[in-house]
């Protein structure tokens, strides 16, 4: 069904009427400038050369906050597959890692390139509308791929609606990128003793079960989304437990000592200020209540 909106008079409803205008540039330009509270990513850099052998541009670069790297293609006439397009793209950036990695020294500080996760690189499309064939096609792909449609309301009112997104697959980062000697969420579970493992298998049915989420497998730990992340999980294999970060307001809840704990100014893997510790199955019941709440705060 697609989004419409009314404006509310006291007891009349008039709808406000959206255009699916040709996608300008000043609508890119507005996006790059706002992208973080758009579409939770960073900004890095428009128009991207990507040299003789691609031989185009790569519309716009960013970081979303797991720390992959996005490619965001913008559809500008209904005959074009910017979905191929973007893929395209998505072979170049993969190969050119210290390329990327030099930008985001640049754009956002040397410190930032330790965050950048190359297990899951992103593409979004922006586009007035997606065929029926797209949004089956992106769910056919092994890549991570969300459909964003957009519409202007007025002068002053602008909306992105997720059409689809899809979780993809892990991929192996051979040519370069940062290394590093810790294990990753993969290596943890595996590792793991089989009752952490049953704990962590519970765990992902019910972050799953809430609704429309899918997860995303990262180096470090597992993200939950519903457009946004609400939930980031890891594996402590040594301690036999889990931690999960939340989406929510710490102040907002009554911590408890060992299960709950404010990690807003704590450096940590995962997205998310509240952190739950899940040591068995009595503790990941006392959470639920968490769960759904963060799941419902990105609504």
């Amino acid at each position: 069904m697609a989004l419409r909106m009314f404006r509310v008079d006291g007891a009349e409803a008039s709808e406000i009427i959206g255009s699916t205008v040709q996608l300008e540039r000043h609508l890119q330009t507005y996006i790059e400038r706002n992208m973080e509270t758009l579409l939770d990513v960073r900004f890095l850099d428009t128009e991207v050369y990507t040299g003789p052998l691609h031989a185009g541009r790569i519309d716009s670069l960013g970081l979303d906050e797991d720390g992959s790297p996005v490619v965001i293609e913008y559809k500008r006439t209904r005959d074009e597959n910017v979905i191929n397009q973007a893929l395209f793209y998505l072979s170049w950036l993969r190969d050119h890692p210290g390329d990327f990695e030099a930008l985001v020294a640049r754009r956002l500080g040397p410190d930032a390139v330790a965050e950048v996760d190359w297990t899951s690189p992103r593409i979004i499309c922006i586009a007035a509308e997606f065929s029926r064939y797209d949004v089956h096609a992106v769910g056919e792909m092994n890549r991570r791929i969300d459909l964003v449609r957009y519409r202007r309301f007025g002068d002053d009112l602008l909306t992105l609606d997720l059409l689809a997104s899809v979780a993809g697959g892990a991929t192996r980062n051979d040519s370069g990128g940062l290394s590093s000697a810790r294990p990753t969420v993969e290596q943890r579970l595996t590792a793991a003793p089989d009752d952490v493992r049953a704990l962590y298998n519970d765990l992902d049915g019910r972050l799953l079960a809430l609704g429309d989420v899918h997860s995303v497998q990262l180096k470090h730990y597992v993200s939950y989304r519903r457009g946004a992340n609400f939930a980031s999980a890891m594996v402590l294999s040594r301690d036999r437990a889990l931690l999960v970060y939340l989406h929510l307001d710490p102040t907002g809840v009554d911590l408890e000592v060992g299960f709950t704990r404010d990690v807003t100014d704590v450096g940590h893997h995962g997205t998310g200020n509240l952190e739950v510790r899940i040591a068995s199955s009595a503790d990941l019941d006392r959470a639920e209540p968490l769960l759904r709440a963060a799941y419902e705060a990105v609504a």
